[in-house]
């Protein structure tokens, strides 16, 4: 890939980011739990194809963590945490989480998280393989691409030490205005169902 087109990736997935970003703050309640700061420095945003670690972006990027939907445990000792999701009056949903390592020893994100295509695999390990379910529609709803095919969500995950912890996004098409829940499917996991605010 050339220097240019993976600039243009990175503008385009920290532009995505920022929106989500900026979405998360305002509706954010404020202050602080006095949790613990090393899971708020581990807050991860859309990075470029090949990076290591999930890099921040200017501006807040931690997601109000103060409340779960529902926790789902998952394979290998993952535990995710979603805390959001949210409508932007764009037509988008933003799912926001954590994902945490239970299993008390270091060990990589599941390959399977991020999907099958190829332009996906390129962001290295993400989360474009998240699929939310409207069951009262009958629809699927895959994380969105931007106009590059590269995943709106978190990318460039690294392995996880033993009880670490780190934020991440996804970002769908929003289902239809009447549907006020939704299953979400993590590769992995349990199906869990959720609430749409």
């Amino acid at each position: 890939m050339s220097l240019w087109h993976g600039a243009k990736a990175r503008r385009a997935a920290g532009a995505a980011f920022a929106a989500v970003a900026l979405s998360v703050s305002l509706t954010a309640c404020g202050g602080s739990d006095g949790g613990d700061n090393k899971e708020q420095s581990a807050s991860a945003s859309a990075s470029a194809p090949g990076d290591a670690k999930p890099q921040e972006s200017g501006g807040p990027t931690v997601p109000d963590t103060s409340k779960t939907l529902v926790t789902i445990n998952g394979s290998n000792g993952f535990q995710f945490l979603i805390h959001t999701a949210d409508r932007d009056e764009g037509g988008f949903l933003t799912v926001n989480g954590t994902i945490k390592n239970t299993s008390g020893k270091r060990q990589a994100p599941r390959i399977d998280w991020g999907g099958q295509e190829t332009q996906i695999r390129k962001t290295g390990r993400s989360l474009g393989g998240i699929t939310l379910v409207d069951k009262a529609e009958k629809k699927r709803y895959y994380v969105l691409r931007d106009t590059d095919g590269y995943p709106l969500t978190t990318t460039g995950i690294d392995a996880f030490d033993a009880d670490e912890s780190v934020t991440f996004f996804a970002q769908f098409p929003a289902p239809s205005a009447s549907t006020s829940q939704v299953d979400i499917q993590i590769p992995g996991a349990p199906t869990a169902t959720i609430e749409i605010s």
